[in-house]
């Protein structure tokens, strides 16, 4: 994620409830910088609490961008938020201001760093027929279409993936190549023309899932249950991006009387857990970090490792690329 670029921002990634929230203000606050979200489900405006977005307080001690922006009816994707999240870029850096990105979308901040495929656009006819497959006859069919027609993508997606398997046939139906070539191309539009630096944070496993389990059952005193009834009201199109969060469908079924409120949580834990798992991985395997933090961000360690953190973002700050 290097750049020849002399515009410097910085990068906190890490899993759900690792603390990016606290450590991305704090970063914010001591450096004149504003927040800039790259979480996938936090740029929704109607799904505060279910995605354990920055509260109305915390977002009050430095800006924050990017946060509860999108209605949930759009279906925002890497290529959407990365052409909202250059011109806020810039503007952040025309108040004089340096761009603290937070966040868990791996894919999110990879597109914005390094492009977007020039995947060319799916006409609605096909998108409505691959849709419509789905619909009829489950995500397993459309992987059954990848396994007999483009098996290179149809092994990078698992069966039950709905969402990438259906992008997956669209793209192959409105084109007649792979996905996976598309997405070797070198990448269009404009550079993201900035350095950053990177930290990532990595708690310890079973910690990190106390931690989970801990603010998911919190979420009900914060009102999850209206929210959840808010959000289903839509009657939103169950593909929707906004409709995968965690907890929507485990709240929604306890909801209309499927599962008790008990049952809605420890399922509502046991996902996010999962999707904390793979958030680690990625960041494992797919990051080059400039610094990793093991233990939970909070106020006593920022100020043990101030002075090992702080230092280092000087250094990155002040060096200027040749």
């Amino acid at each position: 994620m290097a750049s020849t670029d002399q515009r410097p921002a910085i990068v906190v990634i890490g899993p759900t409830a690792s603390g990016k929230t606290a450590l991305a203000i704090e970063l914010a606050r001591r450096l004149t910088g504003t927040v800039v979200n790259f979480d996938s489900m936090q740029v929704y405006a109607e799904l505060r609490i279910l995605t354990a977005r920055p509260t109305p307080a915390e977002e009050a001690m430095v800006p924050h961008r990017l946060f509860g922006t999108m209605p949930a009816d759009i279906a925002c994707s890497a290529a959407l938020y990365r052409a909202h999240a250059l011109p806020v870029l810039d503007a952040v850096e025309a108040a004089g201001r340096l761009p603290v990105l937070a966040g868990g979308t791996g894919l999110y901040l990879r597109s914005l760093v390094d492009g977007i495929s020039p995947v060319p656009d799916v006409p609605d006819d096909v998108r409505q027929a691959v849709r419509g497959r789905l619909a009829a006859d489950g995500p397993q069919a459309l992987h059954a279409i990848l396994a007999a027609r483009d098996p290179a993508m149809a092994a990078r997606l698992e069966p039950g993936d709905s969402q990438r398997l259906a992008r997956a046939v669209e793209v192959l139906e409105a084109t007649g190549r792979s996905l996976a070539e598309w997405q070797a191309a070198p990448p269009d539009g404009p550079p993201f023309g900035r350095r950053v630096f990177v930290i990532r944070l990595d708690p310890p496993r079973e910690r990190l899932y106390a931690r989970i389990n801990a603010r998911v059952g919190g979420m009900v005193a914060d009102g999850v249950l209206d929210e959840v009834a808010d959000m289903l009201a839509l009657g939103l199109d169950p593909l929707l991006p906004a409709m995968k969060a965690h907890g929507l469908r485990e709240f929604g079924d306890h909801l209309a009387g499927h599962a008790t409120l008990d049952e809605a949580i420890t399922r509502t834990q046991l996902v996010t857990r999962h999707y904390a798992k793979r958030q680690g991985t990625w960041g494992r395997n797919q990051l080059a970090p400039d610094l990793t933090v093991t233990e939970f961000i909070e106020a006593q360690l920022l100020e043990r490792i101030a002075d090992q953190l702080f230092p280092k973002i000087d250094d990155f700050l002040l060096t200027v690329p040749n």
